[in-house]
């Protein structure tokens, strides 16, 4: 057993891919355990989380739906929360918490909806402005708490819970004297031409939701990974994010840093925001922050924080959130155990620093008793 592990876990070249999946397919083997322990069938429910993101087909479909329009309805959920990850991921290589994401999604899409949303611009006009004034309503709110972090020391988690109160209460309460629904009690729809989604498409017998920016959240991504490998700001970040002290003596500002990667983290937060309300959704629920901020952490730590490895594990948490639905209705399973899988997989992807401690030890072992059995040998 030790010798597999070593021979497909042991080479540092591919460790950063072969641990992670690794964790993956342990969690998802116990995940199996808990479903067959409540009676029902693990392959089949896994099969119906599949079918509810668009990755397999269905059995039948309802008119004008089909599996394209399952798979473009999980990307468009998919779009908001490899932005909402991205920023979380970003922030963590400087050494910052950014658990405001979510309020920051939230300010970046009540502006874009109230400046742009309830506008008569044409979509040519309204769609690049709705992502660059989410751009810039991100970037103002992280570069604020960057600069409480770097002038006062207030740490990120405070002033980040804070400003996520405000502005849950403040969009409220314009939303409610202003801009609610009476129907639905949310705010009043967008406009079809802000929105960054094109919805009820038709595609030969189809109607599907097309996302517009789930390639600029990939691109966005390859940037991120660009920018902290190759850059010397990124190289700042690092080393902000390593050791400030260290940082600080190597000559790196690290209040600037500081306040640069919040602007970053808070700009990704804002796209992540207008293409949650002005893509996903259409409209903005009174006094409630959505889930997809707080997701992200976990989906940042997933993909060890690194761009690229956060597009497969939102790919991966997104899929299974997306299908849970999908799984409860078919498989008679409560949509809770999607969230305990998910659980599984975060648990089981923590303990990769152990994972990777036991097969370097394990590898050492198998190295030492190979050179004592050599040397056994040259003496004989």
């Amino acid at each position: 057993m030790k010798k597999v592990c070593v021979k497909i876990l042991g080479n540092e070249k591919t460790q950063f891919i072969a641990i992670p999946v690794f964790s993956i397919l342990l969690s998802l083997i116990v995940g199996m355990v808990i479903i067959a322990g409540l009676g029902k069938y693990p392959l089949t429910a896994y099969m119906n989380l599949l079918q509810g993101s668009g990755l397999m087909p269905k059995p039948n479909y309802s008119a004008y739906q089909g599996m394209l329009t399952d798979f473009t309805s999980f990307l468009n959920m998919l779009t908001p929360m490899m932005f909402a990850a991205l920023s979380v991921a970003v922030a963590q290589k400087a050494g910052l918490f950014n658990i405001g994401v979510s309020g920051q999604m939230l300010a970046a899409g009540f502006v874009a909806t109230v400046t742009v949303g309830y506008s008569e611009l044409p979509a040519v006009a309204a769609k690049p402005l709705v992502l660059l004034i989410g751009i810039v309503v991100g970037m103002a709110v992280g570069a604020l708490v960057g600069f409480l972090k770097y002038q006062f020391n207030i740490n990120e988690v405070v002033s980040t819970i804070m400003i996520n109160y405000i502005v849950q209460y403040l969009t409220s309460f314009f939303i409610n004297t202003r801009y609610i629904d009476e129907i639905s009690r949310q705010s009043k729809a967008v406009s079809r031409a802000s929105r960054l989604t094109l919805m009820q498409v038709p595609i030969g017998n189809l109607k599907v939701d097309i996302p517009l920016c789930i390639i600029l959240a990939v691109l966005i991504a390859i940037l991120m990974k660009f920018l902290l490998d190759r850059t010397s700001l990124g190289f700042e970040i690092k080393a902000v994010g390593s050791n400030r002290n260290a940082a600080r003596y190597a000559g790196v500002s690290v209040g600037k840093t500081m306040v640069v990667s919040m602007m970053i983290s808070g700009a990704l937060a804002g796209l992540a925001g207008v293409t949650y309300y002005l893509g996903y959704l259409e409209s903005i629920q009174p006094k409630v922050l959505t889930d997809t901020g707080f997701d992200a952490i976990a989906v940042a730590l997933l993909g060890n924080n690194n761009p690229i490895g956060v597009i497969f594990s939102s790919f991966l948490i997104t899929g299974v959130t997306k299908g849970s639905s999908y799984m409860s209705s078919a498989s008679g399973i409560e949509t809770e155990i999607a969230s305990v899988i998910t659980g599984l997989i975060l648990l089981f992807s923590a303990c990769s620093a152990f994972i990777r401690y036991e097969v370097k030890k394990w590898k050492t072992e198998m190295e030492e008793a190979e050179r004592r059995n050599a040397d056994v040998k040259n003496n004989h």
